[in-house]
């Protein structure tokens, strides 16, 4: 791999991290960043296992427990059984999980709306091609990398699309 796209790589890495920072203290949300990780990488996967869930939400399992918890108190995700083993159970989110977390992305979307109001065409059309190439690279990696047992159809995390 070139030095230069290993370069890019990791500003790009670095920019999403500092613009998440920025869009969720521009929107003053008040939920962890947990909870919306969480939300994103069951909408993304499907049902899945809690130790799953912790390794895809990178915090360790007694922490995903009282995170899954408390997102089941408020009807955000569900816990079924697991088809396969009945002694396991997964995490699904529920219709009131998607709900908020599109709420919340279309609230830090409006929140950094003043910092690109004033883009040129051209560059909103290369972000808009950007998020494009990274959300197919991103999900043919979660494709490669995901558990077997998972089983469900993977959904884009933007969009909720089921990815083929």
């Amino acid at each position: 791999m070139p030095a230069e796209l290993t370069d890019i790589l990791g500003d790009l890495v670095s920019v999403n991290h500092r613009l998440t920072r920025v869009a969720a203290r521009a929107a003053r949300g008040t939920e962890s960043p947990a909870v919306w990780r969480t939300l994103s990488v069951l909408l993304s996967t499907g049902p899945i296992r809690l130790g799953d869930l912790a390794d895809l939400s990178r915090v360790s399992q007694p922490t995903m427990t009282k995170l899954v918890g408390n997102l089941a108190d408020r009807g955000w995700i569900k816990r079924q059984s697991d088809p396969a083993d009945a002694r396991v159970s997964r995490t699904v989110i529920t219709p009131a999980g998607e709900a908020a977390l599109v709420a919340w992305r279309t609230e830090l979307a409006a929140a950094l709306l003043p910092y690109f109001a004033d883009l040129p065409a051209s560059d909103v059309d290369t972000l808009e091609r950007a998020v494009a190439i990274l959300r197919d690279r991103v999900a043919a990696t979660e494709q490669l990398d995901a558990p077997q047992h998972l089983g469900a159809p993977k959904r884009t995390v933007a969009t909720g699309q089921v990815a083929r």
